[in-house]
């Protein structure tokens, strides 16, 4: 991809992704063909902001971590009935982190396969 679709790309969703990945992102994105840039594109990533206000409201379920992709934790939260409401207090600190590794997987994954 050329430089001016990676920074648009980088302005446009750069909230999504950990800020010390950004680099790295923007390195993997340059290497890429200007084919796969559409791919990449029309990816939809989870706003980790979102998620905290998901978590918020309806943690103790385990409804965050349904959303971000943590089909596992999402069960045993909702089974523990969010760890008697102390796991989903501090999932109210990671859920913001959590989602933006899902997001940079998911990314990867983009990357991989096209």
């Amino acid at each position: 991809m050329d430089s001016q679709k990676v920074d648009l790309f980088l302005a446009m969703n750069s909230k999504h992704f950990a800020p010390h990945l950004l680099p790295q992102i923007r390195e993997q994105l340059l290497g890429l063909d200007d084919s796969k840039a559409l791919a990449i594109q029309a990816q939809e990533f989870k706003d980790p902001t979102t998620m905290l206000i998901v978590s918020l409201l309806v943690g103790i379920w385990g409804i965050d971590r349904f959303l971000i992709g943590d089909v596992t934790l999402g069960v045993g939260k909702l089974l523990t009935g969010g760890g008697c409401g102390v796991w989903a207090i501090v999932d109210c600190f990671l859920i913001m982190d959590a989602t933006r590794e899902k997001n940079y997987q998911k990314l990867q994954e983009v990357i991989r396969y096209y």
